[in-house]
């Protein structure tokens, strides 16, 4: 590869993103808004005690359903032994904390790649506070969920402070799992009667 050709390819991709492709999905949506329109989709089984297991496959997507995915994601869930587990998996407020970091970085890479911003490293360090007595129903005032949820990015990237400042608030904005977690969402729990 020539010293032309790595700077073609350079401007076409961005903190490992394909500029062109990115180009498109936003001109695609613009152009049809029904297009924005995604369902995710996850299931579980319990396994015993505090285990239990979820697969992710098949979501609808840009118009129609994916069929990208060839097999399952599974996660295994469990819980530390003083929490009446045997350590099977990370925790689902573990999990949680997995799924808000990923998707503030993946927001942030993807904002940063609208803008010019090259990043060179990033990484981050959640931590939340959560007290089980809302979990166990010991005390009505105590809610189930965390308290507070901090997470603290280390980044790198060819910009000024204040441009990563506005970055960061963007991406805290607009990462979807973020944006969930931040504000009240309606969540239907029925049984399915056989």
């Amino acid at each position: 590869m020539n010293a032309m050709t790595a700077m073609a390819e350079a401007k076409r991709h961005m903190n490992g993103l394909d500029v062109d492709a990115a180009t498109g999905t936003i001109e695609a949506i613009r152009a049809n808004p029904a297009l924005a329109r995604f369902q995710f989709r996850a299931r579980n089984t319990w396994i015993g005690g505090g285990e239990n297991r979820s697969t992710i496959r098949d979501f609808y997507g840009a118009g129609r359903e994916d069929d990208s995915r060839k097999a399952a994601f599974e996660f295994t869930n469990g819980e530390p032994p003083v929490l009446l587990g045997a350590n099977e998996g990370a925790n689902p407020v573990e999990f949680l904390l997995h799924a808000l970091a990923g998707c503030v970085t993946t927001t942030l890479v993807l904002h940063a790649m609208a803008r010019g911003i090259r990043i060179a490293s990033l990484s981050s360090e959640l931590s939340g506070d959560l007290d089980v007595r809302g979990l166990l129903a010991l005390d009505a005032n105590v809610p189930a969920g965390y308290e507070s949820i901090r997470i603290r990015l280390h980044v790198e990237a060819d910009c000024g402070d204040a441009e990563l400042d506005d970055l960061i608030a963007t991406a805290q904005r607009h990462s979807p799992v973020c944006n969930t977690v931040c504000r009240p969402v309606p969540v239907t729990v029925e049984r399915v009667r056989a």
